[in-house]
């Protein structure tokens, strides 16, 4: 029915549709009472509150949407490459090798859901070199992690399973499972990873169906889970009958210290479901990434995906593949790692001089980012629109929250930007968090707020 349209009588409406009249007048009392419809003596009820003939849908109340973070001159806010890093007269080349070689029509034509042939065999015989994928593993190529972590919400847990995921996390993880409908429980994460000890007791209470970690340099803290760790959480795993993935997203970005062997690796059950991709490495925009697991799994998260895309953009993933087999990428990593070093020295040097007393953070070997906690009763949200005024922009720790809120937790995205400029926004945002710290000692003392001339 449309606005102004004519009701039929209540005696008519209870005939038509076997009810008692005084329950259609009751109902007509609490359409009238909510401005639904409206009442006229004489000559009966009409709708009012309905939709015009011609009104549009509101599509924004559909899905209302978080606004990010504003464009800043110093933006700590994106956990990717700098895209002065970009060996771009290496990729031209390398897109001309492609689209001059005699493959170029078949590549062009549409590919498996499965992926590229000759990028999945090369991914897979590299994973089975390194330990990461034994004889019954099977790869599918994806649209990056994320479309991963999607189709593992399809196949695994698209009934309300309970899954474990970090806590803080990715948003995007989160975000993945949870509007699939899934039972997201968040796991505490420290400065060694995830909690093992709390883990344990989640198992037991929670009776999940999977979880999600990041091993190495997790996002949002940075933190690195020890090779006990990983044992044990592994051991704990197949005791409950719960399925690992294992999200290798910056592995790659070592900078220092000795290499951990994988979760996968160190699975010896081979059930570990490990995730990796090109993006944190080389070229963010051609959104090639990959899932390793066992040969069934991986059928049934090829079927999921082709349902969803039914090809693949095989043009990237070739121009990808090229990269790594004529010696590029491995140089480009090179770059990337030597790069990656000097931007998180000149982080945790201006964490440690910068940073209000009492304030906290994480001390990462590699990876993109750091993870701050600033001394109660500071809040990271109320001072990230006061940064964003002095153009320095980051992600407070509420973006991450799963399970416990993340108030005073922030972080640091280092990789995009320059020594100099994380230098200059951290000196900003230290004397930001300084002012505000000191105001707030004021305010519990009792003390006046100093005169403004």
């Amino acid at each position: 029915m449309v606005r102004g349209e004519r009701i039929p009588p209540t005696r008519e409406l209870a005939q038509s549709i076997g009810l008692n009249r005084a329950t259609i007048t009751s109902a007509f009392d609490v359409l009238e009472s909510e401005g639904l419809i409206r009442r006229e003596v004489g000559r009966g009820s009409f709708v009012e509150g309905g939709p015009e003939e011609n009104a549009r849908v509101d599509w924004a109340a559909l899905n209302p949407i978080e606004a990010a973070p504003a464009a800043a001159t110093i933006s700590f806010s994106a956990s990717r490459p700098s895209e002065i890093m970009f060996p771009l007269d290496e990729f031209r080349a390398t897109c001309r090798e492609v689209i001059d070689s005699d493959d170029a029509a078949q590549i062009l034509q549409l590919g498996p859901a499965s992926g590229y042939g000759p990028l999945r065999r090369h991914l897979l015989s590299e994973a089975r070199k390194r330990g990461t994928a034994g004889e019954d593993d099977d790869i599918l190529v994806t649209s990056g992690c994320q479309q991963a972590f999607d189709l593992i919400q399809r196949v695994l847990a698209a009934r309300g399973e309970t899954v474990l995921i970090e806590d803080p996390v990715y948003p995007g993880l989160r975000n993945a499972f949870m509007r699939g409908g899934a039972r997201v429980i968040g796991m505490p994460v420290g400065r060694e990873g995830v909690d093992v000890n709390a883990l344990g007791a989640l198992l037991d209470k929670e009776k999940p169906r999977l979880m999600v970690l990041t091993p190495n340099f997790q996002n949002p803290t940075g933190s690195t889970l020890p090779v006990e760790s990983r044992r044990t959480i592994l051991m704990l795993a197949k005791r409950a009958g719960v399925i690992v993935v294992e999200n290798d997203l910056y592995g790659e970005l070592r900078y220092h210290g000795a290499e951990i062997p994988s979760m996968k690796r160190l699975d010896e059950s081979g059930d570990t479901i490990l995730l990796g991709s090109f993006s944190k490495i080389a070229f963010p925009g051609l959104r090639v990434g990959w899932a390793i697991g066992p040969r069934h799994f991986i059928a049934r998260l090829t079927e999921a995906k082709e349902a969803s895309d039914l090809h693949s953009d095989q043009l990237s993933q070739a121009v990808v593949l090229r990269f790594a087999e004529s010696g590029r990428l491995a140089a480009h990593r090179q770059k990337m790692l030597t790069a990656g070093a000097l931007r998180l020295k000149a982080t945790l040097s201006a964490c440690a001089k910068e940073l209000p007393a009492g304030a906290s953070f994480t001390k990462p070997e590699g990876g993109m980012n750091v993870w701050v906690e600033l001394p109660k009763p500071l809040d990271a949200s109320e001072l990230a629109t006061r940064a964003e005024r002095e153009n320095v922009s980051f992600l407070p720790g509420r973006y991450f929250a799963v399970t416990r809120p993340q108030v005073q937790g922030l972080r640091l995205s280092f990789a995009g930007l320059t020594p100099e400029n994380i230098r200059h926004g951290l000196a900003v945002l230290g004397l930001i968090f300084r002012t505000e710290q000191q105001r707030a000692q004021r305010k519990q003392r009792g003390e006046p707020a100093p005169a403004l001339v």
